[in-house]
């Protein structure tokens, strides 16, 4: 059976990693998911602008959810940063009155009208349904490979807010890319910020973050990295870059989206899995991917 959702990919997958929204197109085609791009799509609002200005991140997040309702659609996004975003203004929406008819309001002259029809899903939730019909199509199983998975903050945070408690969702993805064959090693600061959104104000203090993390995945003996966060991936795949520990040591892991993990344990071709725009190098782990 066909699913069909409309696919939000914010402002940083179109323009900055177009190795996750091809990959992510590529395992949706393979599992008959639809994805229509959406229409007239702004910025999701953001966590800095609900920082700022808590009317204007509700109008402008609610204008993306009374889009997709005007359409009879639901959303699906690969963006940990949107999800948190339009997931949180739909719960304040649809449990507060008084701002949803003050955003109403301002939505009105658009046209359009937050009603809380349509429901916000992350693209491993959806996945993760699917999971059947994904341990179906496993052709090249991903054996030896020992990953370090980091699900990314706005995926689970506030609990309440997404709808997990905070090691379920970690779980189910773990279980999701467990179905190739590879094994999703326990590491201490799984659920602990990657340093990304301190990247605006102290560049040194996200290091440290980071540092941090590593040393807490090369201590769980992973050999790769793997998230479903371009937020997060900024900060494996590129910051990351040339990192050492105290000793002088490189931190550096493969890191990969969780849906170029997928891709090439179903066999998909490597080229729409988008492997040669990741930046560190995936050669240590080149044989068990099988590329």
């Amino acid at each position: 059976m066909v699913q069909s959702y409309e696919v939000f990919l914010g402002c940083a997958i179109p323009n900055r990693f177009n190795n996750y929204e091809s990959s992510m197109r590529a395992v949706a085609k393979e599992l008959d998911i639809k994805l229509i791009d959406f229409d007239g799509a702004s910025c999701c609002g953001t966590v800095v602008l609900k920082s700022i200005d808590e009317n204007s991140w509700l109008a402008l997040s609610g204008r993306n959810i009374a889009l997709a309702e005007n359409r009879g659609h639901d959303i699906l996004t690969p963006c940990n940063g949107c999800f948190g975003s339009l997931k949180d203004t739909d719960h304040v929406l649809h449990d507060d009155e008084t701002y949803r008819k003050k955003i109403n309001a301002a939505l009105k002259g658009l046209g359009l009208e937050y009603t809380g029809k349509a429901k916000i899903r992350h693209l491993v939730e959806v996945l993760y349904e699917l999971k059947d019909e994904i341990e179906a199509k496993i052709l090249k199983p991903l054996n030896g490979l020992r990953i370090a998975f980091h699900p990314g903050c706005h995926l689970i945070r506030p609990s309440n807010v997404a709808g997990f408690d905070d090691p379920e969702l970690p779980r189910k993805v773990d279980e999701l890319l467990e179905l190739t064959g590879a094994k999703c090693v326990p590491w201490g600061l799984k659920l602990s910020c990657c340093g990304s959104p301190l990247l605006i104000t102290s560049e040194d203090i996200a290091t440290n973050v980071l540092r941090d993390k590593m040393i807490s995945a090369r201590d769980a003996s992973a050999n790769c990295l793997v998230t479903n966060c371009p937020a997060c991936h900024t900060q494996f795949d590129v910051q990351l870059i040339g990192m050492k520990d105290e000793n002088g040591e490189s931190l550096e892991l493969p890191a990969l989206f969780v849906t170029q993990i997928l891709g090439l344990a179903m066999g998909i071709d490597q080229e729409p899995l988008g492997l040669e725009l990741n930046r560190i190098s995936l050669d240590p782990i080149a044989d068990i991917l099988g590329i």
